[in-house]
Order: C-alpha cells, then structure tokens, then sequence
C-alpha cells in the first residue's frame, strides 16, 4: 500500500468536504466575510435547518451536487477526494489550521472539478440512462491527473482484485438465508442472541499506522437499535472526544479536530447510522435488509468466505463477508450513494472470543473516507444498563 498523506490522516470527512468545490458557508449571508472562528458557529447553527448543500455552502453549483443534503454533499467530497489524491490543503489555504480560506474561488482545481462533476453525471446520463457506471475512481484512482497507458509490469503481475460494488450473482453456492442462519448460529444461536439486549465493550483503540496514539474506546448498544462508539484520549485531553452515535431516530458525528467539530447526520448516511445499529446485535441480521443475494465465493486474508449483499431503499447496500469455515463475520462494507460514487465504510471483526456464550470481536477495524481505527478490545459487559446520553448529541 502506498502511504499518501491523506491516508495517514486522522481527520473526519468534514475536514475535507470543501476540497475541490471551493464551498464556504453562506448561513447567515454574509458569513464568507467572517472570521474562520465566526464562519463555523454560523455553520453548527443551520446544521439544524434543513438546508441544502446548495443553501447550506458558498459555491455549490454543480447540479447534481447542490440539491444534496449537507451531510451528504460531505461525503461526496471525501469520495472525490479520495479519487485523486488531494486533502484540503490542495485547494484552501491554511486548511488544517485555524487561520484557513474555504472562500477563495481562484484556484484552478476547484474549477475543473466543478466541470468534471458535471462531466460525470452526463457520461452516465447520456450513456448509461443515468446509472452510476462512471465516477471519478473509474479514471483517477487516486491521480491527479488519470494514467493512460497501461504499464507493462501490471499487464503481467497481479491480476486486478477490485471488486464492482454490485455483488454479482454466485453458482453453486447457499443461500442467503443458509448463510445468515449459519452465522447466528455460530454467533451463539437464535435462543442466545434473542436475549442480548444491551451491551457495552471496552478497549484501546490504535491509529492508523501508529498516529495519533493510543485512545480509551467503547461501544454500547441497546437493542433493538441504539448504538454509540466513543474514543477520548485521557493523557491528552485536549483532543477532545471522537464519537459516532444513533439514538434510533437521529444520528451524529463528533470530530474534535474537524471543521464544525460535531454534527447531525442528515442524509443517507443516518441510513447507515441506523443499520450499523441494528447490525450491533446479530440476530437482527436477516431484519436488516429487504432484499438479499449471494455472490461468488471469494478470498479474504486467505480464508475462503462467503459474499452476501444486502439492498435498501434509497441505494443503502450492505456486504459482508463470511469465513466459509467458522460462519462468523469478517467483513462488512456498508455503501451509501452520491453523484461521485458510493460513499464506503469498512468494518473488520476478528479474535471473537465467548461472552456468556455469544460470541464477539475482541479486535475491530474502522475504515472510512479519510481515516482508519483499530480497537482492541479487552472486555464485553452484556445485558447492563446503558446510560441513554451514549447515544445522543455528543
């Protein structure tokens, strides 16, 4: 793998959402011509407002991008910016400290990427009848500017092991419902699994490449869908407290060293939100999705799995990855939609270990757009009270 600067960042999507359409916040009107510190209180205030990202930022003028909810239109941007390479710092100045220019309009990338967003939507448009089948990655991954040539000792190394993020249909292999009742059968079974109703996992979680430290890390759910995952950093207070929660309703996100250090999930990743609630409590996994299908068999850390798809209203996809031997969940990759590709994040399970006789992960990965977690975990509590505020506004 090649360690770039973006990926060795710890940074949530929103320290990168303005990175290539030059947005700033327009809410209250003149607020481009306030402080950077002016700027952000003005942005947590609308966060509540049901504002588009058109209404919501400064320079959002790509159709199919405005109309987007802000949250949304967030992470949007981090797929864009994952596409080529870029962090904030590319296109505004000073970002990444507090003296940064979200307003600026006169670099060229911002430029470009607002006619390659249009670009891309008239590919799809004019050839596809509107389906996704071009996004920035198709070209880019990961350049600035796409390659196009292919290099020789690719051409004869290693066969291309991206996967299409519509899991095709599989021969030969069981069904989803086979599949899923495999796991919760290995997760402990029906019986067990139907009496979990709370629990609380406690550990360390370590940074990406060994950056940013070691932090205390927990996650609490209540069932049937309440959940809130919490880092904080007790020798170092200053950080602040790393948290995604949902409460069963509402959803949110608190990044310390983000633009607007916290903030409400209010797209299709509050779908996302609520399905990695559900899915805190196995027995719930075949509730989680309304439609199922089963892809090819595959590899994953050279153990064989199973692939099984999961489709939701409004294009929430959920895959996950089964060990082929012991039943349990390896991989999940949940997906959401935006004009410039899925939106993706990676959830890794290992070392489960039995609790009361339910199986769970005593090792966890978290990959996102611009950063990625592993925690470490040292003890599992079930079926004890979980204070209601895990879940909330952090």
């Amino acid at each position: 793998m090649n360690f770039r600067p973006r990926e060795l960042a710890t940074a949530a999507i929103l320290a990168v959402a303005a990175c290539l359409t030059g947005i700033g916040f327009v809410h209250p009107a003149k607020a481009q011509n306030q402080s950077p510190q002016a700027q952000v209180a003005a942005a947590k205030a609308a966060t509540a407002q049901g504002l588009t990202a058109g209404e919501f930022f400064k320079n959002v003028t790509t159709s199919t991008l405005k109309g987007l909810t802000p949250s949304d239109f967030l992470g949007a941007m981090g797929v864009m910016t994952a596409a080529v390479g870029y962090d904030c710092s590319n296109c505004h100045p000073g970002a990444g400290t507090d003296k940064f220019d979200w307003v600026t309009d006169t670099i060229p990338q911002k430029k470009t990427a607002r006619k390659m967003v249009e670009m891309v939507a008239a590919v799809n448009r004019q050839n596809f009848s509107g389906a996704q089948q071009v996004t920035c990655w198709t070209c880019h991954h990961g350049l600035d500017l796409p390659t196009t040539s292919i290099a020789l000792d690719k051409l004869y190394g290693e066969p291309n092991d991206e996967k299409r993020d519509i899991v095709a249909t599989g021969e030969g292999v069981p069904s989803a419902t086979q599949i899923l009742d495999q796991y919760i059968q290995a997760m402990g079974g029906a019986q067990k699994l139907s009496a979990l109703k709370s629990f609380i996992a406690t550990g360390h979680s370590e940074g990406y490449a060994g950056l940013g430290g070691s932090g205390v890390f927990q996650i609490l759910a209540q069932a049937p869908d309440r959940r809130g995952m919490w880092i904080n950093f007790p020798n170092h207070p200053d950080r602040g407290i790393s948290a995604w929660t949902y409460d069963g309703k509402t959803g949110w996100i608190s990044q310390p060293r983000s633009l607007l250090g916290i903030w409400e999930l209010n797209g299709s990743d509050l779908a996302g939100a609520k399905l990695d609630s559900v899915l805190a409590f196995p027995g719930q996994i075949k509730t989680a999705f309304p439609n199922w299908r089963v892809g090819p068999e595959d590899t994953l850390h050279d153990s064989a799995v199973f692939v099984v798809q999961g489709s939701g209203p409004g294009g929430l996809l959920g895959t996950f990855y089964f060990d082929k031997q012991t039943h349990l969940l390896a991989r999940y990759v949940r997906q959401t939609p935006s004009p410039v590709g899925r939106i993706s994040i990676q959830q890794d399970f290992d070392d489960y270990h039995d609790v009361n006789g339910i199986k769970f992960p005593f090792k966890y990965s978290f990959l996102w757009l611009d950063g990625r977690f592993t925690a470490i975990i040292s003890d599992v509590k079930v079926n004890v009270p979980v204070d209601a505020a895990k879940f909330t506004k952090p």
